[in-house]
């Protein structure tokens, strides 16, 4: 009987031990959670508006960071709309990255939610003017242009062409916004970012600036394997189903084509068709570039009248779904697209 009470008296002293026990965890977990700004394992909460500053953002914040990226996988991060709870992670975020003029959904929510805590991107470097390319080759034109009445029309022609594309170029205030395509324009964003990131948590500041040059020397070694990979090719001109390597023609001394305009949903005038296709056959183009995020009919329609190939150039915009790679192994796979296509050696 004695030894009986005696299991009773230590099954329940055992209990109350534990009961104990939990509360003080449900009270320690309580203190770590997200309300509280002080808990040490707490991570700064980061919206960034597209995949290029997704990535930067992942990057140089590490662990310290948890990353929510506006645009969907596969989806055209231009035309963009943000539902509420997007709009209220806009709100609630410690710090928003985003690229003014490229997503004009964006640009009304941070200019309506986002406060002191958004990094426009555009701050960091002036970016390239959106001139396309269909001002690159007046030289051409003017050999065919000998006639005041043949000028006048390519005039009023040109006007209807790029109606829609000037539309889009307005939104991003006559501007290029691909500057993410120039690794050191890129590397100059995530040097920023770390410097922003910083404010908000000073006490791992240290280690947002050690990523930042982390990637910075990774950034700096991609820029090398370009300019050496692109130094030495049978031509210069790259063909594209629109205008947005313009950072990366200035950066390697290429030239861009670009069919339609910034916007890779502009619809290029049957009068564009035909000059891109006497410019290909001039230029004796062997690939005509598509990207993975609209369809390739147009770059097919082209390379089909002129006996050319189509590739996928991609400007990264975007990634697919389910994709494996990232920023790196894509310009590392538009590197080997290139100077396959360009003849170099």
């Amino acid at each position: 009987m004695h030894n009986h009470l005696l299991r009773r008296t230590l099954a329940s002293t055992a209990g109350a031990v534990l009961a104990l026990g939990g509360i003080a965890a449900c009270a320690e977990e309580g203190s770590t959670g997200s309300d509280d700004p002080a808990a040490p394992a707490e991570t700064l909460g980061v919206v960034a508006a597209f995949y290029p500053l997704q990535f930067l953002a992942e990057r140089v914040g590490g662990d310290a960071v948890t990353v929510t990226g506006l645009a969907a996988p596969g989806a055209e991060p231009h035309d963009l709309e943000l539902n509420p709870q997007q709009v209220g992670q806009i709100s609630d975020a410690d710090l928003v990255i985003y690229l003014s003029g490229f997503q004009p959904a964006v640009d009304a929510a941070v200019e309506q939610e986002g406060g002191e805590h958004a990094f426009d991107v555009v701050t960091v470097e002036p970016l390239l003017d959106a001139t396309g390319d269909h001002d690159h080759d007046h030289g051409h034109e003017d050999e065919h242009a000998g006639e005041d009445e043949h000028a006048e029309e390519d005039e009023h022609a040109g006007e209807d062409e790029h109606a829609e594309e000037d539309e889009h170029a307005e939104e991003t205030g006559g501007k290029d916004p691909h500057l993410w395509l120039d690794p050191q324009r890129f590397a100059a964003v995530g040097d920023e970012l770390a410097q922003r990131l910083g404010a908000v948590d000073p006490d791992r500041a240290a280690d947002y600036t050690a990523r930042a040059e982390e990637l910075r020397t990774e950034l700096t070694a991609l820029d090398t394997e370009y300019t050496e990979g692109l130094a030495t090719c049978e031509r210069r001109e790259i063909i594209t189903s629109h205008a947005a390597f313009g950072y990366l023609a200035n950066r390697y001394e290429l030239e861009q084509i670009g069919i339609s305009g910034l916007s890779p949903e502009d619809e290029p005038a049957p009068q564009r068709l035909a000059e891109v296709v006497e410019e290909a056959r001039e230029h004796q183009a062997t690939t005509i570039f598509f990207e993975t995020l609209v369809s390739p009919s147009i770059a097919e329609t082209i390379a089909d009248e002129v006996g050319a190939e189509t590739a996928v150039l991609d400007p990264i915009e975007g990634l697919q779904p389910d994709a494996d790679g990232d920023y790196f192994s894509v310009m590392r796979a538009n590197l080997e697209a290139l100077t396959t296509a360009l003849g170099c050696s």
